[in-house]
């Protein structure tokens, strides 16, 4: 997978995503809660960007956190994902962008389990899902 950005006009990610993924990747959306293919998924292996296919979170850290969106405690490596202050709505949450492809995922909460303490609270229509598992870094 390369590690390059990816710099692609709207044109072109309306082609290339489902126009719900592009609402929630590109126009920074959401989906409903408990409606996610990968709310309640238990199959062991990798989630990658839905935008771009960079690996983002493994299935070893995903917990369900009774939020109704797939829940992590850790990506696979901090430079997959960014993090920025998100003052929509009147409040204050911590945006998770992936780092190659700039597209919204979701949010991260301090009220996970350990060993992190973290709640990445992740869209399923921004992931998809591999069974060939990738590590943590």
């Amino acid at each position: 997978m390369s590690k390059e950005k990816v710099d692609k006009s709207e044109e072109d990610w309306r082609k290339s995503l489902t126009p719900m993924q592009y609402h929630i990747l590109r126009d920074k959306g959401t989906e409903r809660a408990f409606t996610g293919r990968y709310w309640n998924h238990k199959e062991d292996g990798t989630y990658t960007c839905a935008g771009c296919g960079q690996e983002l979170f493994n299935s070893d850290t995903k917990f369900e956190s009774g939020s109704g969106w797939p829940s992590f405690w850790e990506s696979i490596d901090k430079s997959k994902v960014m993090l920025k202050d998100d003052l929509s709505y009147g409040m204050r949450r911590i945006e998770v962008l992936c780092s190659r492809c700039g597209g919204h995922l979701g949010h991260v909460f301090d009220d996970g389990p350990q060993p992190t303490g973290m709640r990445y609270c992740i869209n399923s229509e921004s992931l998809d899902f591999s069974t060939e598992k990738c590590e943590l870094k």
